[in-house]
């Protein structure tokens, strides 16, 4: 570990978020540079070129917000897909329910499970020698393309904000493949980035599944690590409107077991897209028919 403090920040146009604290690795992979950070604030903290993406103590608000509205809402998982999700959060927390079957976790970047496993293991906790999660190194588009209609019944997309290397997975052709692999009453679940700090790329995302999906709900809450703080998950399926009501028999222990996430704070965030945002979006749909 680097003794010096340092401030290392984000910065996102003319806005920046830094953190204080040492680094405790730097290195730079195949795909990207991977910076872990040792603050008195969060923890332990990852940073992806350039992009903050969780930390000890507030990866909660962002994991248990991309699982638990997918999942509480099937009675039967056999299969779940997640695209990136290299720390492991993602995982912990689909695996919390007995009745899941199968994870696939696919991931580009082999260095973040490694340095994750390593450094940030107070996330992926057990789940990295559960049996049920396969891992697979290899890129999400390219995974998607080929497996076989109809087989996954939750889709979860736990990527980093779009940039060169993961620009093609917020494309409406990634979001067609998703759909395609999809039982029918399967539900797709993906970070949707922030309504403030990255407008455009939530306004896009929210538009092409809206295009491609008979139902879309969108839930706002806080990721404090997060610029500007707001952050959004967005889900969809072509099953009926409710598709996000409680269907798993698990959902009540699990809730109880939860730091961030239960079914009234589901339910109040979904009732919290900005009316700016909601104004926009409707012009967007209209203009694209």
């Amino acid at each position: 570990m680097n003794d010096k403090t340092e401030w290392i920040d984000e910065v996102n146009r003319d806005s920046r978020y830094g953190l204080k604290g040492k680094i405790i690795i730097k290195v730079n992979s195949s795909y990207q540079e991977i910076i872990i950070l040792e603050t008195n604030s969060y923890g332990k903290a990852l940073m992806l070129d350039g992009c903050w993406m969780t930390s000890d103590k507030e990866e909660k608000y962002y994991h248990e917000c991309l699982v638990h509205p997918a999942l509480s809402s099937l009675e039967i998982i056999n299969n779940v897909l997640i695209i990136g999700g290299g720390d492991g959060g993602t995982a912990r927390e689909v695996l919390r329910y007995n009745n899941v079957v199968n994870v696939d976790l696919v991931e580009i970047d082999e260095e973040v499970i490694k340095l994750s496993k390593k450094y940030l293991n107070h996330i992926g906790k057990d789940a990295w020698e559960d049996k049920r999660l396969k891992i697979h190194i290899c890129d999400g588009f390219r995974w998607v393309n080929n497996i076989n209609d109809n087989y996954y019944d939750v889709v979860l997309i736990d990527i980093s904000d779009p940039n060169e290397l993961s620009k093609k997975l917020f494309e409406k052709d990634f979001y067609k493949e998703c759909k395609r692999i999809m039982k029918r009453k399967g539900i797709l679940g993906t970070q949707s980035e922030s309504p403030e700090s990255f407008k455009e790329n939530h306004l896009d995302i929210l538009t092409s599944l809206k295009g491609l999906f008979n139902n879309t709900k969108t839930m706002y809450s806080f990721v404090p690590f997060y610029p500007s703080g707001i952050w959004s998950w967005t889900f969809a399926s072509d099953n009926k409107k409710d598709f996000l009501e409680t269907k798993n028999q698990e959902t009540n222990l699990i809730e109880k077991n939860c730091d961030i996430w239960n079914l009234n704070y589901q339910s109040g965030a979904l009732k919290m897209m900005p009316n700016k945002i909601h104004k926009i979006l409707k012009e967007k749909i209209k203009n694209e028919k």
